[in-house]
């Protein structure tokens, strides 16, 4: 099991560098409610409509093979901790989820923001291009 950063989906999604090496974990994969509201507002900017979006990527097979995490209290307290943690690398909040996300499964996160290699968090952090 990956916990996937919403640039890791949308990278599958728009067939970017990284696709295939996103799409050998996307089997089993979890993403966090938060990250996937960052995917489905992306799309958004590009004008996809949110629920057009979910159908595209129902589609696509996506939502049959992801599992969406709704989080959990404990995330948030996560997600603070490790502000001052990442806050020169520049994380976002939704980065962060996905790291909290991945400690609380105690699985790797993926993504395809090449910064995050640079991080030592104690937690598995994959680059995937």
């Amino acid at each position: 099991m990956t916990v996937l950063d919403a640039s890791a989906l949308l990278t599958y999604f728009f067939g970017e560098p990284g696709a295939q090496e996103v799409g050998q974990r996307l089997p089993g994969s979890v993403i966090h409610t938060v990250n996937y509201a960052e995917v489905l507002s992306k799309l958004a900017e590009r004008g996809l409509p949110p629920q057009a979006a979910e159908q595209q990527l129902e589609q696509v097979g996506l939502l049959q093979v992801i599992r969406i995490d709704p989080g959990a209290p404990e995330d948030a307290v996560a997600v603070a901790r490790l502000r001052p943690l990442t806050r020169t690398a520049g994380l976002s909040l939704g980065d962060r989820y996905c790291l909290a996300l991945a400690e609380r499964l105690g699985v790797p996160a993926a993504t395809t923001d090449r910064v995050w290699g640079t991080l030592s968090l104690g937690i598995t952090i994959e680059v995937l291009r």
